[in-house]
């Protein structure tokens, strides 16, 4: 690599400048910004940057911001990382020695007992069953010999795993809401933190990829409303990893609880329900009522190995209300129905109304917003506006009243037409960059994702509004 004249002298100044405790970590901007470097010369530092991280000297955190490893540091980082080689090692040859027991112990039963007794040496079966018209669930069972080729992972690593799979950023949302309310009920059935919880089955990789898949398919879909009117699961007991546990299982239990999803128990024998299929329904639902009239666009089913009195299939509906699609509008717009709820607060303080908005979105509000006015006394105040599907108002309003001093909140339900759109994945000279598509008088206009946009401009240096236009002209 070809560097400028002075760029070793300003290579050392950058190694003092990340280790200066007046300065906190900064980005490739801003540490271009105090060198007062160029354009030519800003590609130079980013590789300089990379150099030193790869060399231990530097890191750069998940923001994009780049500090000064120390010695000491470093020294961790190296008996952190021998040590885990250390147990990866001892993992594998704990795994090959058990393998090893299991093929001995196959070979000692004769061919008659293993066909008398082969029900015990069955492996795992995921079996995903439904109940009448619009009940999902999912059915997992156990062998007794299929336990050690469960892989073990915490949340965090399982996080890590979805940071780095190539989905879209909504998609990765979408699997890590499932797994963290998967943690909160293993938290809650083992009674230990939820970051010392250690997922068993949905650990393994096709379990991950299996919740994954579900995100990925909710993204393209791009659906607005998940719609179960109930869950229905067994009865009796079934063997897991923790031994014989009842139906439904204390995961699901928590799951079922906290989220206050319907439950009716059958009188089928054996577990309807998994952790998972219950952890996927609290993350999407959105209503438990289907509308009075409605037409059906498209249709998947499913269908499951084991036997039960009911169908052994998952059946999902793609649906659209009646009326929904006769507006008088063309092929490119569609009619929606929004609330808008209205407070005005003069009593508040500036932090705890920007944390109001992060968990009003968090919460699926579509928009929110502050208006600055004036109430009586000449009061100045804000106008706080929160736009969301009419099932989502019990949850910004008790968000609203909980955490702001209001004692009223006014609500209004709106017609509106919107355009229909769909999201894209566009290439620039940079990388990828997640748009939203929509038509209009045979014109296609696109729409950058702000996330999408940022997380480019801070891989790579460029202004946002660069980024902006490229993703913009496709």
């Amino acid at each position: 690599m070809k560097r400028s004249k002075n760029f070793e002298k300003r290579k050392k100044f950058i190694m003092e400048l990340l280790g200066d405790p007046l300065y906190k970590p900064m980005r490739l901007r801003e540490i271009a910004s105090l060198l007062q470097l160029d354009k030519s010369e800003k590609k130079e530092l980013f590789d300089v940057l990379d150099e030193l991280c790869a060399q231990g000297k530097a890191e750069v955190d998940n923001k994009g911001r780049y500090s000064k490893v120390s010695g000491k540091r470093r020294d961790r980082r190296k008996k952190k990382d021998a040590l885990k080689a250390e147990k990866q090692e001892r993992g594998r040859k704990g795994r090959e020695r058990r393998e090893k027991d299991h093929e001995e112990h196959h070979y000692q039963h004769s061919h008659e007992a293993l066909e008398a007794h082969e029900h015990t040496h069955s492996h795992e079966h995921h079996v995903q069953e439904t109940h009448g018209n619009s009940h999902t669930y999912t059915e997992t069972m156990h062998s007794h010999h299929g336990h050690h080729h469960h892989e073990h992972r915490g949340l965090n690593e399982i996080m890590e795993i979805i940071d780095h799979a190539d989905m879209t950023d909504r998609a990765k949302s979408y699997g890590k809401r499932i797994f963290k309310i998967l943690a909160e009920a293993e938290e809650k059935a083992h009674n230990v933190p939820v970051n010392q919880v250690h997922f068993h089955e949905v650990g393994a990789v096709d379990s991950i990829v299996d919740i994954l898949s579900v995100a990925i398919c909710m993204d393209d879909l791009d659906v607005e409303e998940v719609i179960v009117p109930r869950l229905c699961e067994g009865s009796g007991t079934i063997r897991c990893q923790h031994g014989i546990l009842p139906v439904p299982v204390p995961a699901v239990s928590n799951i079922v609880s906290a989220y206050q999803l319907k439950l009716h128990i059958t009188s089928v024998q054996g577990e309807l329900i998994t952790p998972t299929g219950a952890a996927i329904v609290a993350a999407f639902l959105t209503s438990e009522k289907l509308p009075e009239d409605f037409t059906v666009e498209k249709i998947g089913i499913g269908a499951g190995k084991r036997q039960y009195e009911c169908p052994g299939i998952l059946r999902a509906m793609l649906i659209r209300e009646s009326g929904e699609e006769a507006s008088g509008n063309d092929a490119c717009t569609e009619i929606d129905t929004i609330i808008k709820l209205e407070s005005n607060i003069d009593d508040c303080t500036g932090e705890t109304l920007g944390y109001v908005m992060e968990l009003l979105y968090e919460a699926g509000a579509r928009e929110a917003n502050y208006m600055p006015v004036f109430m009586k006394k000449n009061r100045p105040a804000w106008l706080l506006t929160v736009l969301c599907k009419k099932e989502q108002v019990s949850a910004m309003e008790q968000i609203i009243f909980r955490e702001t001093t209001t004692i009223g909140i006014r609500r209004q339900e709106m017609g509106r037409t919107i355009l229909k759109r769909e999201k894209r994945a566009v290439t620039t000279p940079f990388g990828k960059v997640e748009v939203k598509v929509c038509i209009f008088d045979g014109q296609e206009y696109f729409y950058p994702e702000y996330e999408s946009v940022k997380k480019l401009c801070e891989k790579t240096g460029i202004s946002y509004k660069e980024a902006y236009h490229m993703a913009v002209r496709g």
